[in-house]
């Protein structure tokens, strides 16, 4: 019996297909069990283009997409670009393709292809719609046309390029989707780029019934099975199946305007077996690289704040501390500016057998004009501070901090940190400008580990 992980939508499968002609309604059954909410099934030609279409019609749980893939493109005429831009008219069809290029096989001629791709791209601007990328060792050519062609909204499905590609597409604005092959022993180099694609760009999906992941390959991909590519993937990048559920769900109904978008604010939120407290949207520095200037989401959960929670409202957001492997005030501002609510709120965690970490920017200090940390005793039993840089100078350019000196009273804050909270450490972003070794003998001279987190990685 497969595991369940609720949240999760295929992006990209092809229902239509006659390999599942005779179980369909089984398979969607069994997708539905495995906790996928939505199934975008995509269209290669205008037989399947239409099948699609009545499938999505059919079942609620169904999108769909329209195109002809670059195999048929030696078959395209401008009467199938009528029928795919009288489709695109549709309330359930919610992208243009799949489409692009594939010069392993070779099935159509180059050129036809070619062509057939630039009318895609086209009727997708002309649509307002995304695009669903095909691309199979012709990464040059696909990205020379998706730069001429003005597109900015899409998905690369099932990615099988290198990450200088994947960070080329998502400069574009396009989403690395990732399949079953991630799974596969000898996907080393996809394995990487599934770690290393930020949250906001990552889409998963099956191609059903191709591709199926271990440990069903071999056999007729379906839906269901996505549960096996978001194990892999969440066990890469370190964070829960649910967490990949959750990040890529949102993707998806962003990319392809699909119902169900919470904008419910997040008081705290879950990330592996932690909880996190967002507590401000307030900060005292404009860092660079933070991700409260590019998004209101992080791991798929909404922490732009409308208004600063009370202490009653944070309490209950909790629920049972001692169920966390820890509760850690860190969202997106610094939680520190609200000094007396966290020591409120960590003294009730620890009340009910929680334990209580802190991440902070190290200005707590400076903005109280007193040394707040002997008041954090007891009630914290971590905290983590974001170094950032190797001097002042550089901290100064990548975090534009409010306050003067802001560096060396971040150093300060470390080393009196020491004095009241067992475990302190120092964090610091892997990014152009930061000099990693530098960072780490000042946090070895300041007695502290070091914690090097990856640009565009949160949580």
């Amino acid at each position: 019996m497969l595991s369940r992980i609720p949240g999760l939508i295929d992006t990209h499968c092809h229902l239509e297909m006659p390999q599942f002609g005779e179980d369909l309604a089984e398979v969607i059954r069994r997708a539905s069990d495995a906790g996928v909410e939505a199934l975008v099934t995509v269209g290669s030609d205008l037989e399947s283009a239409s099948l699609a279409v009545g499938l999505a019609e059919r079942y609620s749980q169904v999108y769909c997409t329209v195109g002809v893939h670059p195999h048929e493109a030696k078959d395209f005429t401008p009467e199938a670009l009528g029928k795919l831009r009288e489709w695109t008219g549709h309330k359930k069809v919610v992208a243009v393709g799949e489409t692009g290029l594939d010069y392993h096989y070779d099935h159509s001629p180059r050129k036809a292809q070619q062509e057939v791709f630039e009318r895609h791209l086209a009727l997708a601007l002309e649509k307002d719609l995304p695009v669903v990328v095909h691309s199979r060792e012709a990464s040059e050519d696909t990205m020379r046309m998706l730069r001429a062609s003005g597109i900015n909204k899409g998905v690369m499905h099932c990615f099988s390029g290198s990450m200088e590609t994947a960070e080329e597409a998502m400069a574009l604005g396009l989403y690395i989707s990732v399949a079953g092959p991630v799974t596969f022993k000898k996907a080393g180099k996809l394995r990487e780029v599934a770690r290393a694609i930020p949250d906001e760009y990552l889409l998963i999906e099956t191609d059903a019934p191709y591709l199926a992941p271990v440990p069903m390959r071999g056999k007729r991909n379906e839906p269901a099975y996505i549960v096996h590519t978001a194990s892999e993937i969440a066990s890469l990048r370190g964070v829960s199946p649910e967490d990949v559920a959750r990040i890529t769900s949102l993707n998806a109904r962003r990319l392809f305007g699909l119902p169900g978008i919470s904008e419910a604010d997040a008081i705290a939120y879950k990330i592996r077996g932690s909880l996190y407290l967002n507590i401000t949207n307030r900060c005292t520095n404009r860092c660079s690289f933070c991700v409260r200037f590019r998004s209101d989401y992080v791991k798929g959960h909404r922490l732009r704040l409308a208004g600063e929670p009370s202490v009653e409202e944070i309490e209950a957001a909790i629920g049972e501390p001692s169920s966390y492997d820890e509760v850690v005030f860190c969202g997106y501002g610094e939680p520190l500016l609200r000094l007396e609510e966290v020591k409120e709120v960590a003294s009730w965690v620890k009340r009910r057998g929680g334990r209580v970490r802190i991440n902070t920017n190290g200005h707590g200090n400076i903005i109280h004009g007193r040394n707040i940390l002997p008041e954090l005793e007891g009630l914290v039993d971590s905290v983590s501070v974001s170094l950032d840089a190797q001097d002042p100078k550089t901290y100064e350019k990548l975090c534009a901090p409010q306050f003067p000196n802001a560096f060396e009273e971040v150093l300060a804050f470390i080393r009196e940190a020491k004095a009241h909270i067992p475990d302190v450490q120092a964090t610091v972003v892997d990014m152009e400008g930061v000099d990693l070794e530098k960072c780490r003998k000042l946090a070895e001279a300041l007695g502290v580990k070091l914690r090097v987190r990856r640009l565009h990685v949160v949580g």
